[in-house]
């Protein structure tokens, strides 16, 4: 029977009594495997995922603190591993119980949804970056080390699709941004004692993001080779239809970009001013209203000068919600086991600023 106590001949190592003695087993190693059988009934079990995406599973009850320290162990000599739980809804408990003690942070929360799956689908790829670009502005230090850890791996993950698809770079390109400039300024500053882990691995990786934008700048959009109906090809009330579908004013200019017709379609006045009031309040147009020379309000220009001193709605296609009767955080379109009579009225939409506002105390 393999040895799990901690002893002198080293702690947390695992050992089995062979004919010449104990013998270590080193971690991960087949021999580990074979002597141990027993842990392929799992209760709770927590998923490590390199860049082979080998998966390697282990029971965290019956291990304890030697499985703790094994991973340690890994997680040292893998920086490019991650720890996460593939859990669709938690339990957000923010006080000790009988029946759990302690409380769940954002670091836990971050870590046991399924964030790395989430962004493969389009419905939920800009809700989790948004999430990501709050995070790197005000909270990326309190995040435990596991979940720093899977911050970066989500990351890596979101610019790989995003070079391989060329789905919305800007996007990524502002989340970058304003992660190096976190970094910078915790690097330079007070990195030391905010940080967790070696100052060498957050220069590393600020590197990194530097490399990231780098190749964001040098993307090319592929040319779409393609004979048959095209954009411009669609009548003029169609064009103008899209483009009043945009709650983005960036989106917008962009699009204007790709034709002589639809810059002109972006230029209406109609279409800015649809958009203000989509966005912004009338007792906010007053303080900030911006004439043209033609003495009419430049509604493209309030759009963006408004934007600079208040937030603009937020449209996604698939977001977490919370549910006030049972306290648990769930994906909207997976559901959680909840115990109301009537669900449906205990749900509560949770935007990423919301997501993070849960986990205040």
């Amino acid at each position: 029977m393999p040895f799990l106590g901690q002893d002198w001949r080293s702690p947390g190592w695992r050992w089995v009594k062979t004919e010449g003695g104990w013998k270590r087993c080193e971690p991960f190693s087949p021999a580990l495997e074979d002597g141990n059988n027993q842990l392929n009934d799992i209760s709770h079990t927590v998923i490590i995922t390199g860049d082979d995406e080998n998966e390697e599973v282990y029971n965290a009850e019956d291990c304890e603190f030697a499985a703790k320290k094994r991973k340690k162990d890994h997680f040292r000599n893998n920086t490019d591993s991650q720890c996460f739980y593939r859990e669709k809804w938690i339990y957000v408990h923010k006080e000790s119980t009988k029946e759990r003690h302690g409380y769940c942070t954002l670091g836990e929360a971050f870590n046991r949804l399924d964030f790395s799956s989430a962004i493969q689908d389009i419905r939920r790829f800009n809700y989790v970056v948004k999430l990501l670009q709050l995070i790197a502005k005000s909270q990326l230090t309190s995040l435990s080390g596991a979940a720093q850890k899977n911050y970066f791996n989500i990351l890596d993950k979101i610019v790989q699709k995003v070079m391989e698809d060329q789905y919305n770079p800007r996007l990524i390109k502002d989340l970058l941004q304003d992660l190096s400039s976190t970094l910078c300024i915790l690097i330079r500053g007070v990195g030391k004692s905010v940080l967790v882990g070696n100052i060498n691995i957050w220069i590393c990786r600020l590197e990194t993001i530097l490399l990231w934008q780098q190749q964001l700048k040098n993307l090319q959009m592929n040319k779409q080779v393609n004979n048959g109906l095209t954009l411009s090809d669609l009548p003029l009330h169609m064009l103008n239809n899209i483009l009043y579908r945009f709650s983005d004013g960036w989106d917008i200019i962009t699009l204007g970009q790709v034709t002589p017709t639809l810059y002109m379609l972006s230029e209406d006045r109609q279409l800015w001013k649809k958009l203000c009031q989509y966005h912004f309040a009338e007792k906010q147009f007053c303080r900030h209203l911006i004439p043209s020379e033609k003495g009419h309000i430049d509604w493209k220009l309030m759009y963006f000068a408004l934007q600079k001193y208040y937030p603009i709605k937020e449209q996604y296609g698939d977001t977490l919600h919370f549910c006030r009767h049972c306290s648990i955080l769930f994906w909207k379109d997976t559901g959680h086991p909840c115990t109301a009579s009537d669900p449906n009225t205990c749900l509560m939409p949770v935007s990423p600023q919301h997501f993070i506002d849960l986990f205040k105390f």
